[in-house]
């Protein structure tokens, strides 16, 4: 696991789930003062990480309207710009005590630039932290090398370990004597004394003294599987080839889907997610001209597992682990498939209501 996140191992722990550990990271990095009282997030983070952000505000007795600070991509735009977010940073890091980033955002599937965030708002005084769920198994992380302050993800995206699965945390050691855990329990007491039961806790440094019970077996075994399976190759593999094959849907999609000026009448799909291959990891999320349910429908009566958002996203992921190009070219037959009979309902419906 230290090596798909860039981590050294005493940096990271398995356990909980990701709003568990991020609240549990709040509770020691957020500590907000008259001055420095401020957290930074996008504007359209995965409601979990939006919802704890607020409670932790809430908990603190701010106003989260003036706490809350939201970035919002430019007018007509659908992903965030890197120099707005340092600007943002820049402008607002003197009350900013905790920007918690997505690592790549879930809707979108912009992979944010990690370092040059994390470089920024420990310039302003700011504890960097990141949502890694979308990342870990993804694309390349360095976490340590980076100098990210903290950190958590879950096992259930990239890493195949089952909806549920047991998530994990990091804390960059440089706050392993600083940064203590508000809330305890027995497995936060120091190994070595730990099954002497003599009640005199002896807290653990760094991420370690966050645990607080036994993880559970079955998600345990779970996830040991899955890094079984990652220990067979690299992260930089694997993310050679899903740059080719997410590439590759890339083209296929423009090249028979693209907005036809001449034939209005023609359905196309819009690609939302950045273009460069150093923004985006393996997903791509696409919009639709026709109704996005009625072509999500289709697609999964033919067998296809992708993923619907609203208001109008198609999720697609060509996963370098388990995918092949030929994976992508039945996809996009598929899809062409499934844009005609919802081009066809959607014709039938308006006939139908025409009478």
């Amino acid at each position: 696991m230290a090596e798909l996140v860039g981590a050294k191992r005493q940096e990271i722990a398995l356990m909980n789930g990701l709003t568990v550990n991020l609240h549990l990271q709040m509770l020691s990095f957020f500590k907000p003062t008259p001055r420095r009282y401020k957290i930074l997030l996008e504007a359209r983070a995965f409601p979990s990480d939006h919802y704890a952000v607020e409670s932790q505000l809430r908990l603190h007795g701010l106003d989260v309207e003036k706490s809350m600070v939201l970035l919002q991509p430019r007018q007509g735009e659908e992903t965030l710009r890197t120099e707005d977010i340092l600007a943002v940073i820049e402008k607002e890091g003197d009350s900013i005590a905790v920007i918690m980033f997505s690592g790549v955002q879930y809707y979108t599937g912009q992979l944010f630039d990690i370092p040059r965030i994390t470089r920024a708002g420990q310039k302003k005084g700011c504890l960097v932290g990141f949502d890694l769920a979308h990342a870990v198994g993804n694309v390349e992380l360095h976490l340590h090398d980076w100098g990210v302050d903290f950190a958590c993800w879950c096992s259930y995206k990239y890493l195949n370990s089952g909806a549920g699965g047991l998530a994990g945390a990091y804390i960059h050691e440089k706050h392993s004597k600083n940064i203590k855990p508000a809330l305890v329990g027995w497995w936060g007491h120091d190994f070595k004394t730990r099954f002497l039961m003599e009640n005199k806790f002896q807290l653990s440094e760094g991420i370690n003294g966050f645990r607080l019970s036994n993880p559970p077996i079955l998600l345990v075994c779970a996830l040991h599987a899955s890094l079984e399976v990652f220990s067979q190759t690299t992260v930089k593999a694997l993310r050679r080839k899903s740059i080719l094959l997410t590439g590759y849907l890339e083209y296929l999609i423009k090249h028979y889907y693209s907005e036809d000026k001449t034939n209005p009448e023609k359905p196309f799909v819009r690609i939302i997610t950045p273009s460069q291959i150093e923004e985006r990891g393996c997903q791509l999320t696409l919009s639709f001209s026709l109704p996005i349910k009625s072509v999500f429908k289709e697609l999964e009566k033919r067998g296809v597992a992708c993923d619907m958002r609203e208001p109008n996203a198609l999720r697609v992921a060509p996963v370098p682990l388990y995918n092949s190009f030929l994976d992508v070219h039945r996809f996009i037959e598929i899809l062409g498939s499934a844009i005609t009979s919802s081009k066809q309902t959607a014709n039938n419906t308006v006939l139908s209501g025409s009478y």
